[in-house]
């Protein structure tokens, strides 16, 4: 899957929170989204999962092989996003939310929900409600679910959110490992250490 950002630009009321932004993001590539907090990050990927319409300018979303044009209204079936602001159906057991969310979007090929379990270290909790995990499981767990999505669209917003040392250094490794030519990955951050593999960056203060 292809982005194509052009002249984007996004206000609230008189205020611009950037203007005139443009970036191709190729398939397999893996951008970072920089700028302090506020500045506008998880505004622009709300914008490029096609959640939030720009004030100006235009994303055009492409299929890869070929470069056909895809409606917005096609892109949530494709995206896998992973977000602190992004709730999760906390009244469900785990196995009860991994059986509902792979419904809709399915996991990787050769991934299945027991692999899940084992990937996020969280198959002892498996019949317990997602309400009681602690912050850090369920950041995993968003996380995982994202990752692992069979997906050409993989967006993270300040991935290592709620995660310690530890969980920090398996979402590098769980990110490297869901990496492939045809999956194109964007990051939103201000920490170094989340956005260390990218090979492009997008900074939001070049657009203010």
């Amino acid at each position: 899957m292809r982005l194509d950002a052009q002249n984007l630009g996004r206000r609230y009321g008189r205020q611009w929170v950037f203007r005139g932004l443009s970036h191709a993001f190729e398939p397999g590539s893996a951008t970072a989204i920089l700028g302090p907090n506020g500045a506008g990050k998880s505004t622009l990927l709300s914008i490029l999962a096609g959640q939030l319409l720009p004030s100006e300018g235009t994303v055009r979303y492409e299929s890869a092989p070929g470069g056909k044009a895809l409606p917005v209204a096609e892109v949530p079936r494709l995206l896998a996003y992973c977000a602190p602001y992004l709730e999760l159906p906390e009244d469900f057991t785990l196995l009860e939310l991994l059986a509902f969310h792979t419904r809709l979007k399915p996991l990787r090929p050769g991934v299945s929900i027991t692999d899940l379990l084992e990937i996020m270290y969280l198959h002892k909790a498996r019949h317990q409600a997602v309400r009681t995990f602690s912050s850090g499981m369920k950041q995993r767990l968003k996380l995982g679910l994202a990752l692992y999505a069979a997906t050409p669209l993989l967006l993270l917003d300040e991935p290592t959110t709620n995660l310690d040392a530890q969980g920090a250094a398996w979402y590098l490794e769980h990110v490297a490992r869901v990496r492939d030519p045809s999956r194109l990955v964007v990051v939103s951050s201000n920490v170094p250490a989340e956005y260390g593999f990218c090979d492009a960056q997008v900074r939001i203060t070049d657009f203010q």
